[in-house]
């Protein structure tokens, strides 16, 4: 599985401007403004034709592109724009193999839901509803969509969505507490400080219920997902805030737990904390 940020993305897009896809951003728009009038099925058929899928990476910048073009239509075509990113998200909730343009196509309708709900305040109360939903799929890339669909909205409206972030931690399932902890270990957002301080906070809340978790559930896929996530997260939020960061660690890695140990190990091995010898080499000694 591959992490693309809201950020990357970002990045990437204005790259491409800078290097001369004003053609393509062109082509985008006009078809944006076709489906919106009546005839979809040209940009259906362009997002297919770019997906990148099958594949191992999807166009995701394709995809946020997208999601930007439909929430500044939303003044302007408003019923239009939730009806395409319904049909987009598959709002008729059928089956979509994974790795293929279909799934290209409902992971634009997720994070448009995100962008368009950050730009309509109407729209947000139903989106989170619809992301924490789809934060429940099996499918990766979905999953990730709805990470990057949040990105959006808890750059938008940082109080609200943090609140839904922290309900998602500490009522959710396994896989909403993996889209609440994917969604805030983001570094652009760690340079804010209430949201360096509520993704702590996310972080200790799953992995507290983590170690409390049923030892019939840690073979479950949902709960390995969650573990894999885990496994990286930490690291980047201790990034950003190394004193609380590894104070964290520290206090994980005392409670003994195989598969506590097993995320912090792999935490351990990302080259962001490199730097951290020190507190690297007390948290080896505490594994051991």
């Amino acid at each position: 599985m591959i992490h693309v940020s809201l950020h990357a993305l970002l990045l990437c897009s204005k790259y491409c401007l800078m290097q001369g896809c004003v053609d393509v951003h062109d082509t985008l728009l006009s078809l944006v403004e076709r489906a919106l009038t009546g005839n979809q099925r040209p940009l259906e058929f362009y997002l297919r034709d770019h997906s990148r899928l099958p594949g191992p990476r999807a166009n995701l910048e394709l995809a946020n592109d997208v999601g930007s073009l439909l929430a500044s239509s939303v003044p302007k075509y408003h019923e239009n724009v939730r009806t395409l990113v319904t049909q987009f998200a598959n709002g008729d909730r059928k089956k979509v193999l994974s790795n293929t343009p279909e799934e290209f196509i409902m992971l634009c309708g997720i994070i448009s839901f995100g962008t368009c709900a950050a730009a309509y305040a109407p729209w947000r109360e139903e989106s989170f509803e619809m992301l924490e939903h789809y934060a429940c799929s099996s499918q990766w890339r979905v999953r990730e969509g709805v990470a990057i669909a949040l990105q959006h909205l808890v750059t938008a409206i940082p109080h609200d969505t943090l609140t839904r972030l922290v309900k998602l931690a500490t009522t959710g399932n396994y896989l909403q507490q993996r889209a609440a902890i994917a969604t805030i270990a983001e570094p652009p957002l760690l340079n804010d400080e209430d949201l360096l301080h509520a993704a702590l906070k996310i972080q200790r809340i799953v992995l507290d219920r983590f170690r409390t978790a049923p030892r019939h559930d840690r073979k479950t896929e949902e709960l390995r997902t969650l573990r894999r996530t885990l496994g990286y997260t930490i690291s980047v939020v201790t990034v950003a805030h190394p004193e609380q960061g590894f104070a964290l660690m520290r206090e994980c890695a005392s409670w003994k737990d195989a598969d506590i140990t097993w995320i912090l190990r792999e935490n351990l091995k990302k080259k962001r904390l490199a730097k951290f010898s020190e507190h690297k080499e007390e948290l080896v000694k505490m594994l051991a």
